[in-house]
């Protein structure tokens, strides 16, 4: 097994045609705060360019998968500038892993709420516990959608489910994911390691080369459309960003209340 250590927020372990990568902010429940998008983002890199791995899985170390983007890193954003940066980072981070030219298996167990849930969209096979907390909870604080989800919810629901699913923002536990389309299976509780050890012996002693071709020609007819949903989501949340009701929704968070939003 080769170990990287490189990383900090990150945990990287390689072994035969296998990749492992932990996202590694257990103190905040995998918050994804600029650090640690950047060291995954590199992590992705160092992963797609080895010839040698053929699959590729995504797990959070702690309690849960991962909580989201970071509030407090949110907060201390000062201009648009440092907003346009944050987001450049993200759309490169999600369109890395979505055409990233390996299997890509996302292993959930406990929080996997807003751009954390992204993420593990752009997987090519979810499996989560059954106790998990999925959650496209964006709208909680009047924000849309990002990390390309209003193009990845499409994929998995169609327009018109995306929309409900985005609108009520509601926390999914896994058997109710699983019968939406939204992830591909749901396990007992504490039984994760188990799966991703299942899937991993179905991939290699599949014919990969096969099914990352398939992969390959289905990226190309959609990574345009992704970089476009990317796009949209950038300008829409910096408009969102400056509503009277994504300040109240803030407050709320912080203060730990039910927000009363007046469309504004």
């Amino acid at each position: 097994m080769t170990v990287s250590n490189q990383y900090e927020t990150v945990k990287l372990h390689k072994e035969g045609k296998v990749a492992r990568l932990q996202l590694n902010r257990p103190q905040s429940l995998n918050a994804l705060d600029a650090g640690l998008m950047g060291e995954l983002l590199a992590a992705l890199k160092e992963v797609k360019n080895d010839p040698s791995i053929s699959l590729l899985v995504l797990t959070g170390e702690g309690k849960g998968f991962s909580s989201g983007g970071d509030i407090k890193s949110m907060l201390s954003l000062s201009g648009e500038e440092q907003f346009s940066s944050i987001m450049d980072t993200i759309s490169e981070l999600v369109m890395t892993l979505y055409t990233m030219p390996k299997i890509v298996l996302t292993g959930i167990h406990g929080a996997a709420a807003g751009l954390g849930f992204s993420l593990a969209l752009c997987s090519d096979y979810i499996l989560c516990e059954e106790d998990s907390k999925l959650a496209m909870n964006f709208i909680g604080i009047a924000l849309i959608p990002d990390g390309g989800s209003h193009f990845l919810l499409q994929e998995r629901l169609g327009t018109h489910k995306a929309k409900r699913l985005i609108w009520n923002g509601k926390v999914l536990e896994g058997q109710e994911a699983l019968m939406k389309g939204l992830v591909d299976e749901a396990i007992p509780s504490g039984k994760l390691e188990e799966g991703i050890e299942r899937y991993t012996k179905q991939v290699l002693s599949a014919p990969t080369k096969a099914m990352l071709k398939t992969k390959d020609v289905y990226v190309t007819l959609n990574k345009d459309r992704l970089q476009r949903a990317l796009d949209l989501e950038k300008e829409g949340q910096w408009l969102m960003r400056q509503t009277s009701d994504h300040q109240e929704g803030i407050r709320a968070f912080v203060e730990k209340r039910r927000p009363e939003f007046k469309g504004e």
